[in-house]
């Protein structure tokens, strides 16, 4: 396994020594994986979306943070990895204020943030020659590798099927894949993450058959060393292009004819979708939950039903989990080494008491108080969480699938539910710019709050959702509320954030949640709306209750923990990638 990663000595650092990183490679038991993955031919990850304010990149959602956390555990892990991505210049925020919702922008330099300066590359839009410049940060046996320009705008910033986000993700594929070559670097596999990437495998497929390969050649060798890797459910719900966008933004990057020819043929009455061609060009397809899975509604151009492997996603559970939680149960031996499940997990996680859980909540509602110092709510005011008081929340995009109102349905009962157990209850998620639907769902929903007393003292809206504010609130929140329509979530992992911190989860069985039987967390039921809003009702007081009660609330947390430990693990993740790609 030496041999593995070429130059030893720079890449293994962060774990204890060489045999922790050629056990973890052991573990995934493909003996080509050594002949597969070096330095100078790593596992690429392309991505429109980053969601890491650390180095920069601040995203839209789920995403950008998944993103993140799979560069953080290569790195950890050690394996040759290198995430391409935009850096965006212009960073939105959001404001509340008068039941009003507002934004400003930030301009962000990438010089402050530790990226250097490499070289620049260009491409053609609308007749014109586009420079853009590469910059790079490494990071371990990592990198990011970004394209960037003045004008590029912000994330998803105009119409989904609009120009100026076709330039950007033509950008992304065909300025990323020039500066993979700029920077000496070959592609073992391309994992490309949503369709918004396709266009770095057909940069790919074009230099090769530029180069002198048949073009059918050319497209199997493309397609065997490709991942496509879906985060939604419905192709339907996809936006699409023009022949006439291809002529102005694609067609001028690419040189051979019969790549051309072989994309045209793609069209349908001169409309495209990403995913047809992304299908196409991926011999391998993972979805990121085995319900996801096993209900994607995606077609090949014959009309066949495409098939995705399961892999469900998880989290780098150092950054996302209180440090004293991460010490206590990797010293009752529940965690390894590689934040995985140790052999005796399941037996260990019994020896858990209702004390140690209380008292690292605790420490928890402290680092939440401090972010929440510098925080405020719809009102202006800094919410201040003290004594026996319990904190729920729900922190998730505010889209309509998630249904971030549910728990306001009947506003009695939930102001009830409040003051009988002491409980103050978080919303903390963004509307997009330009969804005014949501923007004013969002309105209703905090008037509602506002014309009830109780409600308008335990409720509180936090704007401008972040991960710092994300992450505080899984380490100090006692109770998750998660209410997605069941077969609209792909799979969340804000849910896999509150387990390993230790809080008690109240969730309809979708996403990653269904990866384990809904006995394995306070599940949300019902044939109807309803009957749904009634069972999140009692789950709330079962709930609130169980941290009152001893014997429930170590029933509910080992209950979790047993059977996600192993599902959240972003280590599992890796592993499982690496697994279905060699």
């Amino acid at each position: 396994m030496v041999n593995m990663m070429g130059k030893t000595s720079k890449l293994f650092h962060r774990l204890e020594n060489i045999e922790d990183v050629e056990e973890f490679y052991e573990a995934i038991d493909r003996k080509h994986l050594s002949q597969s993955l070096s330095p100078e031919r790593p596992y690429t990850y392309w991505t429109i979306e980053l969601y890491d304010k650390s180095n920069g990149i601040r995203g839209g959602g789920g995403l950008g943070v998944l993103a993140a956390d799979t560069r953080r555990v290569a790195e950890r892990q050690q394996v040759p990895f290198t995430l391409i991505t935009p850096f965006y210049p212009s960073e939105p925020h959001q404001t509340y204020s008068n039941f009003e919702n507002g934004a400003y922008h930030e301009e962000v330099s990438y010089a402050k943030y530790g990226f250097k300066f490499v070289d620049t590359v260009n491409i053609r839009a609308s007749g014109q020659i586009c420079t853009l410049d590469v910059i790079e940060k490494q990071l371990g046996s990592t990198r990011i590798l970004c394209i960037t320009e003045p004008n590029f705008g912000e994330l998803y910033s105009g119409e989904s099927g609009g120009d100026h986000r076709l330039y950007q993700e033509v950008s992304l594929g065909f300025g990323g894949y020039q500066a993979l070559k700029l920077i000496g670097l070959k592609p073992a596999i391309m994992q490309l993450n949503e369709v918004a990437t396709f266009f770095a495998a057909l940069a790919r497929l074009d230099e090769l058959t530029s180069n002198g390969m048949d073009v059918y050649e050319a497209i199997v060798y493309t397609r065997k060393h490709t991942l496509y890797t879906n985060h939604t459910l419905v192709q339907a719900a996809e936006a699409d292009f023009s022949y006439e966008q291809f002529e102005r933004f694609v067609f001028p990057n690419l040189r051979s004819k019969a790549v051309k020819k072989w994309l045209s043929d793609k069209f349908d009455n001169g409309r495209i979708r990403l995913s047809t061609v992304t299908i196409e060009i991926a011999e391998l397809r993972s979805g990121v939950s085995k319900l996801h899975a096993r209900v994607a509604n995606y077609h090949d151009l014959a009309g066949n039903k495409v098939k995705f492997k399961a892999i469900t996603n998880g989290i780098d559970i150092p950054t996302w989990t209180l440090p004293e939680i991460v010490t206590y149960l990797k010293k009752m031996d529940i965690l390894d080494k590689f934040d995985l499940p140790s052999e005796k997990y399941l037996t260990n996680i019994e020896k858990i008491e209702a004390n140690d859980i209380r008292e690292l909540k605790n420490a928890g509602r402290a680092e939440l108080n401090r972010v929440l110092s510098h925080r405020v709510d719809q009102y202006g005011k800094h919410p201040v969480i003290e004594g026996d008081a319990l904190v729920f929340d729900f922190k998730r995009r505010f889209v309509d699938y998630k249904r971030p109102w549910l728990p306001m349905t009947n506003p009695i009962r939930l102001a009830e539910l409040l003051e009988k157990h002491n409980i103050h209850y978080f919303l903390a998620g963004r509307v997009h710019e330009g969804d005014h639907r949501m923007a004013e769902k969002l309105r209703n929903l905090l008037e509602t709050v506002d014309r009830n007393p109780i409600l308008r003292e335990r409720v509180h809206y936090l704007p401008d959702y972040d991960e710092e504010l994300g992450r505080a609130l899984s380490v100090g929140s006692n109770v998750s509320i998660n209410t997605p329509i069941v077969g609209l979530e792909a799979c969340g992992t804000s849910w896999m954030k509150d387990i390993i911190n230790l809080g008690i989860l109240v969730s309809t069985h979708d996403g990653g949640v269904a990866d384990c039987s809904s006995d394995a967390y306070l599940c949300i039921s019902g044939r109807n709306e309803h009957e749904e809003v009634e069972s999140l009702y009692r789950r709330i007081d079962e709930a609130a209750n169980a941290w009152k009660n001893d014997f429930d609330l170590e029933t509910i947390i080992q209950t979790e923990l047993k059977n996600y430990v192993p599902v959240i693990s972003g280590s599992r993740m890796l592993r499982d990638y690496l697994d279905y790609l060699f």
